[in-house]
């Protein structure tokens, strides 16, 4: 509910980011010093989340002021009672939006976090085991976070995209990017792991289930000044792309791929038709690439030390089980079932995102 002391600290922060967010300019003398340059950037992420979870719980309070007011003054029963249902979904979600803003404020261990959590991401998907059929649920899987990222008024691209042999994809990436670039990675990382579908493929004749399973990754997208690649260090290669485009990608060797010598990290771009565009969108997944596996080694060292794996990220655990002959989709990590598998592959995905959510919240504070 609303809390007038909250929504005063909540503005002076509000403030304090649109003087910072002002301040920032390449010709500023913050950027050439390292540590300087750190802090600051740091600080600004924090008050951008905190920015955006401000306008988040303003939003859902003027809804429940329009609620209660059609509540009090209308007079029409019907409207009351569908003004009683909104009511309840408006207070849980202000509840939620409140509990995110005091971990953000509060919690130290959240805090940790929060330079990650309200970045834009880049989101990898690749089949697994299930030959065709996991190509197939690889584009399944795409529909459902593509939808998904409409109803929260997401924007993608795609990045890099293999075809699988008859349909779908063997491996497909995505640049993602939220509302004023808030939140994306903090909803999405959640994600990271095997997911696995038990259905009857299309090819079965005889009309058994099958089980396939796909990977998805997800990482945070960082900036140039966080993560410095000495282009020396890296091999470029360029190739014809077999992608979107028409003919003209075929013709010329507009494809790039990249390899980091150090790390061995590879990447490849082919969805532009400039060979300049690939190189920085390719550059932009090394990057982030390259920020996760140092991240990666931070937080399964810290996991040790807390009761919860979620956000640890880990590629090879079984996350999640969609079971089509039940109509069913399970979260291992939190033991959480909903049977409502067709609107869950329609995008109606936030309800399981945020039990994670909460989950990993409630485990790791100590």
């Amino acid at each position: 509910m609303k809390k007038p002391l909250l929504i005063q600290k909540l503005e002076e922060y509000e403030n304090e980011f649109q003087k910072i967010s002002k301040s920032i300019k390449p010709h500023n003398n913050i950027f050439y010093d390292k540590e300087k340059s750190k802090e600051f950037f740091k600080r600004y992420l924090k008050l951008e989340r905190i920015s955006f979870l401000h306008q988040k719980y303003k939003k859902e309070l003027n809804f429940l002021q329009e609620v209660n007011f059609i509540i009090e003054n209308d007079k029409d029963i019907g409207m009351k009672e569908l003004a009683f249902v909104e009511r309840s979904n408006i207070l849980k979600k202000i509840s939620n939006v409140e509990k995110d803003i005091e971990n953000v404020l509060f919690s130290s261990s959240i805090e940790e976090n929060i330079t990650e959590d309200n970045r834009n991401a880049i989101m990898e998907l690749r089949s697994g085991t299930g030959g065709d059929e996991a190509c197939l649920f690889v584009e399944d899987i795409l529909r459902m976070y593509t939808m998904y990222f409409k109803k929260s008024g997401w924007k993608y691209k795609i990045i890099h995209a293999q075809k699988g042999g008859i349909k779908g994809y063997k491996e497909i990436i995505l640049d993602i990017i939220g509302k004023e670039g808030i939140g994306v990675y903090g909803d999405l990382k959640f994600e990271s792991g095997v997911h696995r579908v038990q259905r009857i493929p299309k090819t079965e004749s005889q009309g058994r289930v099958h089980t396939s399973a796909i990977t998805v990754a997800v990482l945070p997208q960082v900036k140039e000044i966080e993560v410095k690649i000495n282009l020396s260090d890296v091999k470029k290669d360029t190739f014809r792309s077999s992608g979107s485009g028409g003919q003209h990608v075929n013709k010329t060797e507009s494809a790039v791929r990249l390899t980091h010598i150090p790390s061995k990290i590879t990447v490849e771009c082919q969805e532009e038709r400039s060979q300049h565009k690939n190189f920085e969108k390719a550059m932009n997944v090394l990057r982030s690439r390259i920020y996760h596996k140092r991240m990666e080694k931070q937080l399964k060292e810290r996991s040790i030390e807390r009761k919860s794996l979620v956000s640890t990220g880990d590629r090879s655990v079984k996350i999640r089980t969609y079971n089509y002959p039940h109509s069913r989709v399970t979260d291992h990590r939190i033991h959480k079932s909903i049977h409502d598998l067709t609107n869950f592959m329609n995008g109606d995905i936030q309800e399981m995102i945020d039990l994670l959510k909460n989950f990993d919240n409630d485990q790791n504070k100590f």
